[in-house]
C-alpha cells in the first residue's frame, strides 16, 4: 500500500487554507447553479465522497477532481492564470540575474558540395 505524503498528511497552513477556500469557493459555485453534490460528482466523473471532500478542502483530494468540479460549473477558464509564467514576478527576476545565455558559436558552413 502506497505510503501517504507528508503534504497530505500535514499541509502547510498556507496550503490548507488555499484547498480549504478553493472547496468553499467551489460550493458556493454548486449552491448558486442549485446542484448537488450527486450532480457535479456524476459530470465531472467522480463520486459523492470525493466531490463532499473536495468542498472541505481535503488535502489528498486530486486536482484532477478539482478541476473536474470546476469545469462542471464553467469555471475552468479561471485557471488559465494558476502558475501563469507572466505572473511569476520571482521567476522572472532570477531570470534577469542570471544575465544574457551566451549563444554556442556557429561553426563555419562548409560550402564544398
Amino acid at each position: 500500500m502506497p505510503r501517504t505524503p507528508p503534504i497530505v498528511k500535514h499541509p502547510p497552513e498556507a496550503v490548507a487554507d488555499t484547498l480549504s477556500r478553493l472547496g468553499r469557493n467551489i460550493r458556493t459555485a454548486r449552491l448558486r447553479r442549485r446542484l448537488t453534490q450527486l450532480e457535479v460528482a456524476r459530470r465531472a466523473g467522480v463520486s459523492r465522497f470525493v466531490m463532499a471532500d473536495l468542498e472541505r478542502g481535503k488535502p489528498g483530494t486530486g486536482i484532477a477532481a478539482y478541476i473536474g468540479a470546476l469545469w462542471v460549473l464553467g469555471l475552468l477558464d479561471h485557471m488559465d492564470d494558476v502558475a501563469d509564467p507572466q505572473r511569476d514576478r520571482e521567476g522572472a527576476l532570477l531570470e534577469l540575474s542570471r544575465g544574457p545565455q551566451r549563444a554556442r558559436p556557429r561553426q563555419a558552413l562548409d560550402d564544398d558540395f
